[in-house]
């Protein structure tokens, strides 16, 4: 049957299964939106093309399927670059498709012409530069195995105009090997050695603590990680990118560790003399100051990607595996520590001691930012979604909202990326039509994609927004204030300009405002009574707030600064 390259590239898709796109036409890629309209998947019009790679990501992390993004050449393609290279920090599956210019004028300085692939070489597990018709179903089919299988990532296909106009017979590939994937293979045995020198640590730890990164979501392993951590009484910590992956109310969960993280999560660590480390990469928001890290524990890593091991701590054992197989083999050895009440006891003191705390709330206002999040939280429906920007209303919607299953929080990790909580939210959405979800973003991050909310309402795609506005870049104001003598330079937003509510509504949105506890009641209670457009709410929130626990960058972890009521005490 002869086809199009645009129809193959379509049909393609739908043999992967790929149910929705988020994307942007333009003259490149305008081949390939033709069959789109024939096509049983759907394609969510965009404003910007980073809110398509944001939307693709926010898809993925919601269903645990990759996130599909499709956008023009030259612009087009580099405002997607963002998006990909934070798919590319957190390990998200996802796949963007660029319009590239005809091949006859690649080289050439050709209108709208861009080398994307050259570009995102070193933030894509694999990018492709179709050079004939016939490639399209093996790139596709390629892409999708790669962003997949081994550490997840994104895979880029860069398909020339003329190739996507001109006519192939159509074909798809049904095994592995017509990928043309040499040197690839993601699978790799368990090394029964290493697992035995695992076991051999573990009895011997008095003081072990469960490190647990996004990797164990990624494998799917939050399951066999509540049955090993149950059976060996072990303290589980779950890094910023894992929240979820351990049910925050489970009597083991210590928190997330780090720069933000509980005191007794960092001071356990800190403490340790076995950290097992579950598809984490011991990322520098974590460790502190690297020679002060943990520094009396004995570390087995494991990870999916060899190139993780020895890359900031040097591991006692490492064991390639994804964290689902490594912890079914620990358990099938009956790996377990001996007695754990004495470091128990210590670990209760901690949490006594140094819970989360915030100064009390003002009936007047502003409002505290936590108290906003606890509220939110205590009116949501379980298996809410939650997905949030980057700065302090991140650290604090980690902290205060109780996470109790996988792909219910949903944030920028490793690239710290403002702007990704909206159409973040609005990809998890048409993932989960099903759950409600949230964006707790700050007033900073808003205002760089919320443009997406017209995407969001013309769609139909009713999500719930709480900007926590405390008229700054919040976290920047934090460090000017700490670490700069209170110098506050180019920080100060102004509260009321973009006015939100009207903002809001002129993107067809329901606008709410909130500037006192009563008011914060009524809107978090009209908020969720609406369930067919997407709601804002301004919160007015205390731009003196700051988050605690704090570890200044490149601190030791033992240094950790707890909130001012708690302070005198802290060891």
């Amino acid at each position: 049957m002869q086809i199009t390259g645009a129809q193959a590239l379509i049909k393609s898709l739908e043999q992967q299964g790929v149910e929705t796109i988020f994307g942007l036409p333009g003259g490149a890629i305008l081949p390939v939106y033709d069959p789109l309209i024939d096509s049983t998947i759907r394609h969510i019009l965009v404003r910007h093309e980073q809110g398509a790679g944001h939307m693709a990501e926010g898809y993925a992390l919601a269903t645990g399927r990759p996130g599909v993004a499709m956008v023009t050449s030259g612009p087009g393609a580099t405002n997607i670059v963002t998006p990909i290279g934070n798919a590319h920090m957190d390990s998200t599956p996802l796949i963007v498709i660029t319009g590239q210019v005809a091949s006859a004028s690649i080289g050439t300085d050709a209108f709208q012409e861009c080398d994307i692939t050259g570009i995102t070489m070193g933030i894509t597990k694999h990018n492709f530069l179709v050079k004939s018709a016939q490639e399209i179903p093996r790139a596709v089919a390629a892409a999708f195995h790669l962003a997949t299988t081994g550490r997840p990532g994104p895979v880029l296909i860069d398909v020339p105009k003329d190739l996507a106009q001109s006519m192939m017979d159509w074909w798809y590939p049904t095994t592995i090997e017509e990928y043309d994937l040499p040197g690839y293979r993601p699978e790799v045995a368990l090394d029964e050695e290493a697992v035995a020198r695992a076991v051999q640590l573990i009895s011997q730890s008095e003081r072990p603590v469960l490190y647990v990164g996004g990797g164990t979501l990624k494998s799917h392993a939050s399951r066999e990680l509540l049955a090993f951590a149950e059976r060996t009484r072990m303290p589980v910590v779950t890094t910023l990118m894992a929240r979820g992956a351990f049910p925050d109310s489970h009597e083991q969960h210590l928190g997330m560790p780090g720069m933000h993280g509980m005191y007794s999560a960092v001071t356990a660590i800190q403490r340790s003399d076995l950290l097992i480390s579950l598809g984490a990469r011991f990322d520098d928001r974590v460790t502190g100051k690297i020679p002060t890290f943990a520094a009396g524990a004995k570390v087995i890593h494991v990870d999916i990607d060899k190139a993780e091991f020895n890359k900031v701590r040097i591991a006692d054992v490492a064991i390639q595996s994804n964290v689902a197989s490594a912890l079914r083999a620990l358990d099938a050895a009956s790996a377990a520590p001996q007695n754990l009440d004495v470091w128990w006891k210590e670990i209760r003191s901690w949490q006594e001691q140094y819970p989360l705390v915030y100064d009390e709330p003002l009936a007047a206002g502003p409002l505290r930012p936590q108290h906003v999040i606890e509220a939110i939280a205590r009116d949501a429906e379980p298996g809410t979604i939650v997905t949030s920007g980057v700065g302090q209303h991140q650290m604090w919607a980690s902290q205060f909202w109780k996470f109790e299953e996988p792909g219910t929080w949903i944030n920028s990790g490793g690239a710290g990326t403002m702007g990704f909580g909206v159409p973040a939210a609005i990809g998890a959405k048409v993932g989960r039509p099903d759950r409600t979800v949230w964006c707790i973003d700050g007033d900073g991050c808003f205002q760089m994609t919320a443009q997406e909310l017209v995407t969001a309402r013309a769609e139909g795609i009713p999500i719930k927004v709480a900007i926590l506005n405390n008229a700054y870049l919040g976290m920047v104001r934090q460090w000017q204030e700490m670490f700069y003598d209170e110098r506050y330079s180019e920080v100060y937003l102004s509260a009321d300009l973009p006015d939100y509510v009207k903002w809001a509504e002129a993107m067809g949105c329901v606008g709410l405002r909130a500037t006192n506890v009563k008011e914060m009641r009524d809107v978090i209670d009209e908020a969720n009574s609406i369930n067919d457009v997407p709601v804002v709410i301004d919160f007015r929130t205390d731009s003196s707030e700051k988050v605690f626990p704090m570890v200044a960058a490149g601190a030791s972890n033992d240094d950790i600064v707890v909130h001012p009521s708690q302070r005198g005490g802290a060891k």
